[in-house]
């Protein structure tokens, strides 16, 4: 079973990969980590360049090569500091120190608008009401909540152009 080759490798493979994953698993418990160790292991035959005589010497040698990659594996400092679980940890949270910023100009910029107006532009952005809602609550006509949220809108904007967040 000479040469580095893939027909090599797909040879060792099918006479070995099956029973050497079970050696594997008995001595790990674990899918993945049998996975890889047999994985190395055939690697490792084929870069040895292994001759099969018929005397099952190859199997053998695999075998001792997986038992021993285990071994390390478990010895390894990389092994003592993992921890295997099947929950994912907690998902990464996007910095959301810009959202802060952009929040504190625009509160500020709406405390230079007028009481009205704040008044107005607050209940239909941030309480999404609409304009008969705000007029109803206020006790106004509509058309005057219609004035106070387009001045307010339109105050609020060039307040944002001074400070630089707005065109």
């Amino acid at each position: 079973m000479g040469g580095r080759d893939a027909d090599t490798l797909r040879v060792l493979h099918d006479e070995h990969a099956g029973a050497l994953w079970h050696y594997v698993f008995r001595l790990t418990h674990d899918r993945a980590r049998s996975e890889d160790i047999v994985q190395e292991t055939l690697l490792r035959a084929w870069r040895t360049d292994l001759a099969d005589d018929g005397t099952g010497s190859v199997r053998a040698w695999l075998f001792t090569v997986a038992r021993n990659l285990v071994i390390d594996d478990h010895r390894s400092a990389r092994r003592r500091h993992e921890v295997n679980t099947d929950t994912m940890p907690e998902q990464a949270v996007a910095d959301r120190t810009d959202a802060l910023f952009d929040s504190m100009l625009v509160t500020e910029a709406l405390h230079t608008l007028s009481a009205d107006h704040r008044t107005v532009v607050a209940r239909a952005y941030f309480a999404r009401q609409t304009v008969a809602e705000i007029a109803d609550d206020l006790g106004i006509p509509s058309g005057t909540v219609k004035s106070r949220l387009h001045y307010g809108l339109r105050a609020l904007r060039l307040e944002l152009q001074e400070r630089g967040v707005t065109r």
